[in-house]
């Protein structure tokens, strides 16, 4: 049972919660041990609270997951995983968390009780609207940028970040029900009902968009953004950005992966290679210029 309740608190989710670290680098407070350490604590607390929310979207859709071609091998689908068991055990992450939140800062605590509930109306209505459906999700990253803001006291963080946030987040967002909408072809509606409000040339237009954007804003952020040098070198990091986008864009278009974007920074290795690259860079830019 154990084995089954951390698989359904998805751990290979959290990579998305290292957004968290984003005010803190973006600061140049990354070598501060007290910063640090409380964003550190703080990445844990939002690993928690979600994952309470993937245990109580799991409860909302076990119906819908046991028809699903993949979902259907999740543990509460599968009944590894008691339905009694994932209540208790999602009501508890969320006390604990909560609970040690409030010994951080009270914003950092507003931050993910507003994640925690926005979540649940996810689950429960907004999942079911288009377009809504994935500005939810865009939400949920630039509400993980904000959790790190209000962990330290800032002092150089742009809010050029958040406009970048939540066009990148639109673009995985866009790309992921497109790798749903692909996968499940004619049948997509009866696993996820909001598929039924798309179309694979309605997502490529909004992946067109939000994709350019997303290339034009973070251009803007390396050379007119407060915080960054001012000799320009940040924008040394663009190409590593552009590449990552159009590796994203082939992934989901000729491979057709992308259902799990999480899954393509953890296994695909030019991805990989991009984006450390791209950290190397911001960190020699920030902390050695």
């Amino acid at each position: 049972m154990l084995t089954a309740l951390i698989k359904t608190m998805r751990p290979r989710q959290w990579t998305k919660n290292v957004f968290i670290f984003a005010a803190l680098v973006f600061d140049k407070q990354l070598l501060h041990a007290d910063s640090f350490l409380r964003t550190l604590v703080g990445f844990g607390l939002f690993c928690l609270i979600s994952s309470s929310v993937y245990i109580f979207n799991d409860l909302a859709d076990v119906e819908a997951d046991r028809q699903h071609p993949e979902k259907k091998n999740r543990p509460i689908a599968s009944g590894k995983l008691s339905v009694s068991a994932a209540w208790i055990s999602g009501i508890a992450l969320v006390l604990v968390t909560l609970g040690a939140a409030f010994f951080l800062t009270p914003g950092f605590e507003a931050v993910l009780v507003i994640y925690f509930i926005l979540n649940m109306a996810y689950s429960k209505w907004l999942k079911h609207i288009p377009i809504v459906d994935v500005l939810i999700i865009s939400a949920g990253f630039v509400l993980r940028v904000h959790a790190g803001v209000t962990l330290i006291q800032v002092e150089r963080f742009s809010p050029w970040l958040y406009v970048v946030m939540t066009l990148l987040s639109l673009f995985l967002g866009f790309g992921k029900r497109r790798a749903e909408l692909a996968l499940l072809a004619h049948g997509a509606g009866s696993h996820r009902k909001v598929l039924d409000g798309y179309t694979l040339p309605l997502l490529d237009q909004y992946i067109m968009i939000v994709s350019g954007t997303t290339i034009v804003a973070y251009s803007l952020y390396t050379f007119s953004a407060p915080n960054v040098p001012e000799n320009h070198s940040m924008m040394l990091t663009i190409p590593f950005v552009v590449y990552t986008i159009f590796r994203y864009l082939y992934l989901i278009e000729v491979k057709h992966a992308g259902g799990a974007p999480e899954e393509i920074l953890l296994s695909d290795r030019p991805f990989q290679i991009a984006m450390f690259l791209w950290g190397v860079t911001v960190l020699a830019v920030f902390y050695l210029s």
